[in-house]
């Protein structure tokens, strides 16, 4: 009796067990290790976006694969490099969503990465101190899901085409057609902030326009949830130079008589934010309101700031919100790099003739960039500096105390999408229906994406849907994808695909 027992309550578990597993689990799995070997063929084609000679073979790849499942495409011509524009059709009367992806990828630094070759995909595991390469036979194993893929643009932004790609593959192959419309935006120069992103909006708008855009690219929140991106900041740039003498001078002679333009210039960027870091130029958080269900939101998203202190070995944090996620919400002011003379082994005894920052602001719906960067150069003047557009000529050198020359630009705008949209609602239920767990809702991401002049010219609401492992180590040396995420990746288009919209 006993044994009939345990027998019968075996099954039962086996059964729940069974019947709790996603439906997409097994054959995300299967079809991502199959298909390994054209995502390696994929990684191996450089694809640096400021090397135009380089692009030309990725846009060939995507395009054979598109063709493959039924796609029609056109390149769409801009002043700089073409996007690809991919249709699926599936019934003309079923909505359109659009998918951006971008398919270029940073510059590779050889002497920082710990592989011969950043383009020839290395498979690695974890040994506690680093990460070891393996075999491809691994794959063959059960517990396969912490593994990591390592190559330039396997996180960024190629693994997430690859995924999806595989999903429509799939598909393919149990003969199930999408439950909607496919557009595909491909862009092959995002990381040179998309130039011919917003000629092509313009040109192209009636070919463009879709009911949804759903964006593939970036990180999941930390706690590897499900997650749904609302919103992105956009981004402006500044470089600020301040000079001293016509050519650097020697210090011993001139210390103490010549001015210092990298002092100058630390004296004026340190003026821009108070001791808590936040900016004290006039006007420059104005009409951001955190209101309760707008703080609702946001106290949602598990907390990162402990995890952030930990992970960049940082004690304290800016007081421009109370969180992470409040942080993200204003428009942030950032050095991103400065230079004046030489330092380390190459230091000299000099006066230089000048110092440079380079800055970016980035920017939230409610801000106007205009007025950011027009409030950045009224403090400056206030501070009894000239500003110029120009290397200052000798007349000016001559007639004005202090110089700076102050050059912007606005690469693109913030957006957002209201979190209970239909749209959003639509997203949310996918999700929650096939984890069994509400994703991960950010209101706004921290980061920019250059889709945004897509969204403000065509008033189509965009949603981001990332999938790649937070630390992908993007942009830099060791950029990786894990494992799990490329088959959790495959799962989340697979149920969005075969979703009514």
């Amino acid at each position: 009796m006993k044994t009939y027992f345990y027998l019968t309550i075996f099954l039962l578990i086996i059964a729940s067990s069974l019947k709790a597993q996603r439906i997409y689990q097994t054959s995300a799995r299967e079809i991502g290790v199959n298909q390994i070997d054209e995502f390696k063929a994929f990684l191996a084609l450089p694809n640096d976006a400021a090397k135009k000679e380089q692009i030309e073979a990725n846009i060939i790849w995507a395009e054979q694969q598109l063709a493959s499942l039924g796609f029609d495409f056109k390149r769409l011509k801009t002043a700089h490099l073409p996007l690809l524009l991919a249709n699926k059709i599936v019934k003309k009367k079923l909505p359109t969503i659009a998918f951006y992806m971008h398919l270029d990828g940073q510059a590779v630094d050889l002497s920082k990465w710990n592989q011969a070759d950043p383009y020839r995909a290395e498979l690695k595991r974890d040994n506690g101190n680093d990460y070891e390469t393996v075999s491809w036979d691994a794959l063959k194993g059960e517990s396969i899901d912490d593994l990591r893929i390592f190559a330039r643009s396997s996180a960024d932004d190629k693994g997430p085409f690859v995924m999806f790609l595989n999903a429509l593959d799939h598909l393919k192959k149990i003969n199930k057609n999408p439950a909607f419309n496919i557009k595909l935006i491909l862009d092959f120069e995002e990381e040179q902030s998309s130039p011919g992103l917003p000629e092509a909006v313009k040109n192209f708008k009636e070919e463009l326009v879709a009911d949804l855009l759903l964006i593939l690219d970036g990180p999941m929140h930390s706690s590897g949830l499900p997650t749904l991106v609302f919103g992105n900041r956009g981004i402006a740039t500044l470089t600020l130079t301040t000079f001293g003498p016509l050519t650097s001078q020697h210090s011993g002679h001139y210390g103490n008589y010549l001015p210092n333009p990298a002092l100058a210039l630390s004296k004026v960027l340190a003026s821009m934010k108070d001791d808590q870091g936040r900016v004290v130029i006039p006007g420059f958080y104005d009409g951001i309101l955190l209101d309760d269900s707008t703080k609702k939101v946001l106290e949602g998203v598990p907390s990162e700031d402990a995890a952030i202190k930990k992970r960049t070995q940082t004690r304290i944090n800016d007081q421009v919100g109370k969180t992470y996620q409040e942080s993200i919400q204003y428009p942030s002011l950032n050095i991103r790099g400065m230079q004046s003379g030489w330092v380390g082994k190459d230091a000299r005894t000099i006066i230089p003739a000048t110092a440079t920052a380079e800055m970016d602001i980035r920017l939230v719906l409610e801000s106007t960039p205009e007025a950011l960067i027009s409030g950045v150069r009224k403090h400056i003047e206030d501070r009894g500096f000239t500003v110029l557009d120009h290397v200052p000529t000798e007349e000016e050198r001559m007639k004005y105390d202090k110089i700076i020359q102050m050059n912007s630009k606005v690469s693109y705008p913030a957006f957002r999408t209201d979190t209970e949209a239909k749209e959003g609602q639509w997203l949310t239920k996918i999700v929650t229906d096939y984890y069994k767990s509400k994703p991960v809702i950010i209101r706004t991401s921290g980061g920019s994406v250059p889709i945004s002049p897509f969204v403000s010219e065509l008033g189509v609401p965009a949603i981001g849907v990332p999938t790649v492992n937070l630390d992908n180590n993007q942009h830099s040396p060791n950029e990786n994808l894990r494992l799990g995420n490329y088959f959790m990746g495959i799962e989340t288009f697979l149920a969005i695909l075969t979703t009514a919209f």
